[in-house]
């Protein structure tokens, strides 16, 4: 069973201003110098879409797959497979910015489990009570808070 992300207002507020910040950086220095050449003009250009294509691809491509033994967090080159026996916790969460996350929404959910470097991982399933009930069949001892 798979679930993709929530992608709220906030996060693609937070997603496009970071896209100006890039542009603005990568873009208008080559554009505005009179004696740039074409080939650093070409690399600011490349570097402003291999950022941007890197930002959209770790942000819309975000999904949850509940495995037979283990769940999958993955978004762009980002993943974990957290084995359904080592997760101890889920309570929710509204922090977007700190942690390890895989998510795009402040509306979150977040996942405590033995193996993890950061002791959790935060995650925004689209459908977040069908998901819940998903995760309360395959992980009977953990402490689900809702």
């Amino acid at each position: 069973m798979m679930y993709r992300s929530k992608i709220d207002g906030v996060f693609i507020t937070f997603l496009s201003i970071a896209i100006l910040i890039i542009g603005a950086v990568t873009l208008l220095p080559p554009f505005l110098d009179k004696e740039a050449s074409i080939t650093v003009v070409m690399i600011m250009v490349a570097i402003f879409l291999i950022s941007v294509g890197f930002l959209l691809w770790t942000t819309f491509s975000i999904k949850y797959v509940f495995y037979e033994d283990y769940l999958l967090v993955k978004g762009g080159p980002f993943r974990s497979k957290i084995p359904y026996p080592s997760i101890t916790k889920m309570a929710p969460t509204n922090d977007l910015f700190t942690g390890y996350r895989i998510l795009s929404s402040k509306d979150g959910l977040e996942l405590f489990y033995q193996s993890a470097t950061l002791g959790s991982v935060k995650i925004s399933p689209n459908n977040r009570d069908e998901f819940i009930s998903e995760l309360k069949k395959r992980c009977p001892n953990a402490e689900i808070q809702v």
